[in-house]
């Protein structure tokens, strides 16, 4: 695993804080719930009693050590910490674009790579409208079988937002292997009709 990227600001911010506590304090990176649509990472505190030798992974920066216990651990790949300072102060930033799902690789079966997409990728735009979205199936020909839940459900704009926004992305992330995108409803009333 590589080295969470912290950039040089975000290092010097962390050094000042550390400056404020016990000597031999580091600091330490970890997602809550990991791999679920509610993973949050956050940054602690790690005194030099609280850092467990058989589970922890240390990780050297210029001044200090960031210790990720191994269940976070893959969850972090990828993960970025900067420090903005913006006009209205200063704030910590960390993207972690695996911690709702971790990394899956290139070769993994089809569904497994669609469903890691949505999950940090579509998920999270369609959750700042109370939105998401479940992989069902993939169908034979090709097709993704999407779900839509929570906002999505009955609004007038999911065709929209599905032929518009999902489908053209994983079409474009998936090429060669996806044909489209159906929304289950007209799935389930496609050629599986019973009534």
């Amino acid at each position: 695993m590589e080295q969470i990227a912290i950039s040089k600001a975000a290092q010097e911010h962390f050094r000042k804080l550390l400056d404020t506590q016990e000597e031999g304090t580091n600091i330490r990176i970890f997602v809550v719930n990991p791999g679920t649509p509610n993973a949050e990472c956050g940054v602690s505190y790690c005194p030099p009693n609280a850092v467990e030798e058989s589970s922890d992974v240390e990780m050297k920066y210029d001044t200090f050590s960031a210790f990720v216990d191994e269940v976070s651990l893959p969850f972090l790949e990828e993960a970025e910490i900067d420090y903005v300072t913006e006009e209205l102060g200063a704030q910590l930033t960390l993207k972690a674009p695996n911690a709702k799902m971790r990394k899956v690789a290139d070769d993994a079966p089809l569904i497994e790579r669609v469903e890691y997409v949505i999950q940090t990728q579509i998920n999270p735009q369609l959750a700042s409208h109370g939105g998401r979205i479940t992989l069902i199936e993939i169908t034979e020909d090709g097709y993704a079988v999407l779900q839509f839940g929570g906002g999505c459900n009955g609004c007038s704009m999911v065709d929209v937002t599905l032929k518009d926004g999902v489908e053209k992305q994983l079409i474009g992330l998936f090429p060669n292997e996806l044909k489209g995108a159906k929304d289950v409803t007209e799935h389930q009333r496609g050629e599986h009709s019973y009534y």
